[in-house]
């Protein structure tokens, strides 16, 4: 090799070693700046849980609750369909109700069966007491828990859900989706250590998220989340949850398009002052209905429960023998599977009579009621909009026949119903009339379904505990129907505010016994619900506090709860409470 091509090959070498070098350093400082921004995250993350989200922080914290909500209703819409199409071997399933009309009829009956199996099995293991979580136990949360749910007996209730749902049963998508996005929020309020109004509004924003997209119904979505779930408009907690809302919204047209679930086929006309009167006593008959089917769910739990005790069913076959009850009224009358909103559609463009209208109203209500009697999941938002538009569908069609010449189209009524029973049965006029608003963007239309929503909201309310989620916390002892003078109560133990039998301010104990023995007591176990009314009723200043153990063995003295500690911690807790629902 001569002296050029050894300048040559020295001149490479060096350039690779430099090369070389270059890329250690890169790759080092790359390494390093990897490992600072983790540390930064970590930081971060830290300073969130101890401090709390800034202002601004929480609103893209409420941003990806939303996109996450979202994409778990359009994902739980999907799974619906998706089971569907399997279990009913059909690729349009939103015409599932006319493809089943032509299928076998055992197919029909063994279907919901083979589901109810499945769902009962899946409660069974995952949940304590074999039922489904649904939008009561996100408004006991918001309540109670600091808005906070139960997750893995949420994730179970969703799954169960979705099964019951794809193989037949007859209840609702929406309110399974509500818990499920509850869930997602409790993960994060936990992950943030977040505190009791930091929970509630998280929860609020997840709650937004999963009604917007079940509805691509923004507004609708945020004003539910305020009206139904956290009871309370303060402003703080506006602008997360509409942030929340519209990524939920934006999550669902990038899946399905902008398009709603439910449209009237022409803008109707309405002679408003000439049509009050009629859309009055249609909201008066629609409060009656939701009444009823609110109570027909509840006396039939409560007979399916005694059935259950009385003939010793296990709980795992409780769905099943509902499946079996719902597939043999579906072998004849098909429309009640799923979600219905195919009979709803139908109503809203007034493509039933008048008797199918009555008779699918009927066995609609039959098969909810069976559904959630059964413990096979779902929720009661979709059940009541197809009751709704049946009803309103009848009451139009008579109507219209008598005065037609002032009267406007049936399917104006239809939708004056539909928005009328879910407003009752949810407890939710507000939001419940944008919903139907979104839905047709006629302002005309919302006019008169508000004026329906208002009549059967004030008599639904009346003759049950406000709203079907209510009464079902009422049934449960968990008192939130009266606000939170009623159930800030119940938060509080005994034995967390009582003064120990040790402690200097503790009365003696031959006080405190001389009134175990007039009966004058109160378990340490107990809430100040039952504290309270013991105090008013005897007029004491104090009340000992024992632990019972058992009939025979005498009750263990603990300490006093003293009135004075019992009304301090609820003046603070109430002003607390007033505090949030005005900031």
């Amino acid at each position: 090799m001569g002296a050029q091509g050894k300048a040559w090959l020295v001149n490479i070498l060096l350039k690779c070693c430099i090369k070389g070098f270059g890329c250690a350093m890169a790759s080092r400082f790359v390494k390093e700046k990897l490992a600072a921004a983790g540390d930064d995250l970590g930081r971060a993350l830290r300073v969130l849980r101890d401090r709390g989200p800034s202002q601004v922080q929480f609103w893209f914290i409420a941003l990806a609750i939303g996109v996450a909500a979202g994409f778990g209703a359009v994902l739980f819409r999907w799974g619906i369909e998706g089971l569907q199409a399997w279990a009913y071997g059909t690729d349009d399933v939103d015409h599932l109700y006319s493809f089943a009309l032509n299928m076998s009829w055992y197919w029909v009956l063994v279907i919901p069966i083979v589901g109810g199996l499945v769902v009962g099995q899946i409660l069974h293991h995952f949940t304590p007491d074999g039922r489904v979580r649904s939008v009561a136990d996100v408004i006991e949360g918001a309540a109670l828990n600091d808005g906070r749910v139960e997750r893995r007996e949420g994730v179970a209730s969703a799954f169960a859900s979705l099964i019951t749902l794809g193989t037949g049963g007859s209840s609702g998508r929406e309110g399974p989706v509500v818990h499920l996005a509850a869930v997602i929020s409790s993960w994060v309020s936990n992950k943030l250590h977040a505190d009791g109004i930091t929970g509630r509004d998280l929860l609020g924003c997840a709650v937004a998220a999963a009604v917007s997209a079940s509805f691509n119904a923004p507004i609708a979505g945020a004003l539910f989340a305020l009206e139904v779930v956290l009871r309370h408009f303060a402003v703080h907690a506006f602008a997360p949850i509409v942030i929340a809302s519209v990524a939920g919204t934006v999550i669902n047209r990038l899946a399905f398009g902008d398009v709603t679930e439910f449209s009237l086929p022409v803008s109707s006309a309405l002679a408003f002052y000439v049509e009050l009167p009629a859309f009055l006593i249609l909201g008066l008959l629609c409060g009656l209905i939701a009444a009823a089917l609110m109570r027909s769910i509840f006396i039939g739990d409560d007979i399916a429960s005694h059935l259950q005790q009385k003939f010793n069913v296990p709980r795992w076959l409780r769905p099943a023998i509902a499946g079996a009850l719902l597939g043999g009224l579906a072998v004849f009358f098909p429309h009640i599977i799923g979600v219905g909103y195919e009979t709803t559609s139908a109503a809203l463009t007034g493509k039933l009579l008048l008797w199918q209208a009555v008779v699918y109203a009927m066995l609609k209500v039959v098969a909810v009621v069976i559904t959630m009697a059964g413990r096979m999941g779902g929720g009661v938002f979709s059940p009541s909009l197809m009751v709704g538009a049946l009803t309103g569908l009848a009451f139009g069609t008579i109507a219209t026949s008598i005065f037609p010449e002032v009267s406007g189209t049936s399917a104006l009524y239809a939708l004056a119903g539909m928005g009328a029973v879910a407003a009752a049965v949810l407890g939710a006029p507000i939001s419940t009339t944008l919903i139907v608003f979104e839905l047709t963007g006629d302002w005309q239309t919302a006019i008169a379904v508000m004026v329906a929503v208002s009549m059967s909201t004030a008599l639904g309310s009346r003759l049950v505990d406000r709203s079907f989620f209510l009464t079902q916390l009422e049934r449960r002892n968990v008192h939130l129907a009266a606000g939170p003078q009623a159930y800030l109560l119940a938060m509080f133990r005994v034995a967390k505010l009582m003064r120990d039998k040790d402690d200097e301010s503790c009365p003696s104990e031959e006080e405190l016994w001389e009134l175990v023995e007039q009966g004058v007591y109160v378990d340490g176990n107990a809430t100040l619900e039952t504290a309270m009314p013991l105090f008013e009723r005897t007029g004491a200043r104090f009340l000992p506090v024992v632990s019972l153990s058992g009939e025979d063995a005498p009750p263990e003295l603990w300490g006093a709860l003293m009135h004075v500690d019992a009304l301090k911690a609820y003046n603070r807790a109430l002003a607390a409470t007033a505090a949030e629902e005005h900031s």
